[in-house]
């Protein structure tokens, strides 16, 4: 962190700053644009969305004036704008990306399809590229990691996000000399997994969220992505299907998370779950296998032993975000990568409702299907189809019923779309 600090304050000096190109500008976006502001050494200096309004409404909310803001309708209009110290905004991502003026792009659309289009193209244009996507990256993340290191720039989910917070904690724990026995995260929201959009608009409106992602959250979708990522960058995996999830305090879990015949819930170590009762934190349960070390750690008031738990009380998603940025620009490095070719976990479908013969399906955080999660291992076994694949084009092939976990077989997918693409292709890999 010191020497990020050291070359962001080096590139302020030299009016330099790190140019990114934000994809997306909801409520992490915006959030993203205002606290950037306040980074040395970095811009967003070019922000895109479907809707060109939203764009203008980022960089006025973090103090842009307008009149330093242009409307770009090519690659060159944006090239012009950063060269004359402005900001560009364009409802095109595919004209922003090809700026040879802009460093990293960022995406956080939140949408697969479009996430793995955005991945793809901005490696291709020799652009570093942050995912707060998680739902693409769980997807598709070992074959877009693979293919920007052969392109030599970063592939990287983002720091703040559950996975990111996560991973910073297991990497502490094992630099540090412990044995990392189980990573997760607090479930923030009541589980349904049958919640619909309809069902939780009010509230997704007072929140400032869309219906279908306040519905991703409370069906457990979104818990079992970030899960997910957790297990491929790690290689741990779900000690069940599903995860356990119980409702916990902190002082009992390291008890809790220990294995059956010691008095927990754990069939094996090695995994990522979650729990009710601690969000908005993420943990690692760590042990050792040294006297001595157990001794200080009961001396430093972590519990009694043999397991202890080393918790994040907060993730601060997109704000935290430029510490990704500045370190896939400047260091070269991801944040939180696949560790593999390969997944470790998949997040599999279910069916939300009864599903008639034909019926079209839609996505993630919607009426028709819902997420679990498993090892990939056994997922590719019972030929479990990925929910990331799953899109409005989709239809199923027999009568499903109500909580039914789907195949290939039971869907026709969308070929045509650049995460099935994509996943044929790491598929082919392995």
């Amino acid at each position: 962190m010191i020497g990020l600090k050291r070359e962001l304050m080096k590139r302020e000096g030299e009016n330099n700053p790190i140019r990114v190109c934000l994809i997306g500008a909801g409520m992490m976006g915006k959030g993203f644009v205002s606290q950037v502001t306040r980074v040395k050494g970095m811009d967003t200096s070019v922000v895109c969305s479907n809707k060109i309004e939203d764009c203008y409404k980022a960089l006025e909310f973090a103090g842009i004036a307008k009149e330093n803001i242009i409307t770009a309708k090519s690659t060159e209009d944006i090239d012009k704008a950063l060269e004359q110290g402005k900001y560009a905004v364009t409802d095109d991502w595919r004209i922003a990306i090809k700026s040879g003026l802009v460093d990293v792009v960022l995406d956080a659309t939140g949408v697969p399809e479009t996430g793995a289009n955005i991945a793809y193209n901005s490696i291709n244009e020799s652009k570093h590229i942050v995912m707060l996507n998680v739902e693409a990256d769980v997807v598709v993340g070992p074959y877009l990691n693979k293919l920007a290191e052969e392109k030599g720039v970063v592939y990287t989910g983002s720091a703040g996000d559950e996975p990111g917070a996560a991973l910073e904690l297991y990497d502490f724990a094992t630099i540090s000399g412990f044995e990392v026995l189980a990573i997760g995260k607090g479930k923030n929201n009541p589980l349904n997994y049958y919640i619909t959009p309809d069902m939780v608009e009010d509230e997704a409106i007072q929140k400032g969220l869309k219906p279908l992602r306040l519905a991703s959250f409370i069906d457990g979708t979104n818990t079992m992505v970030e899960l997910a990522a957790m297990a491929n960058a790690t290689g741990f995996v779900p000690d069940i299907r599903g995860a356990h999830g119980p409702t916990a305090k902190l002082a009992d879990m390291p008890q809790i998370y220990s294995l059956k015949e010691n008095g927990g819930i754990l069939n094996k170590y090695g995994i990522v779950d979650f729990t009710h009762g601690i969000a908005p934190g993420v943990y690692a349960i760590v042990t050792t296998d040294l006297p001595v070390v157990h001794k200080e750690m009961q001396f430093l008031k972590m519990g009694d032993g043999p397991n202890y738990i080393l918790y994040r009380p907060y993730h601060l998603t997109s704000l935290e975000t430029p510490i990704s940025i500045a370190k896939a620009a400047i260091l070269n490095e991801p944040s939180i990568v696949p560790k593999s070719n390969q997944p470790f976990a998949e997040v599999i479908t279910r069916a939300k409702k009864d599903l008639k013969k034909g019926e079209h399906l839609d996505g993630i955080g919607e009426y028709t299907v819902f997420g679990s999660i498993d090892s990939y291992e056994t997922a590719k076994k019972e030929n479990l189809v990925p929910i990331g694949l799953i899109n409005k084009k989709a239809t199923v092939t027999r009568d499903i019923k109500k909580g039914e976990y789907l195949t290939y077989e039971d869907v026709n997918l969308d070929t045509d779309s650049m995460l099935y693409k994509l996943r044929k292709l790491q598929d082919n890999d392995n």
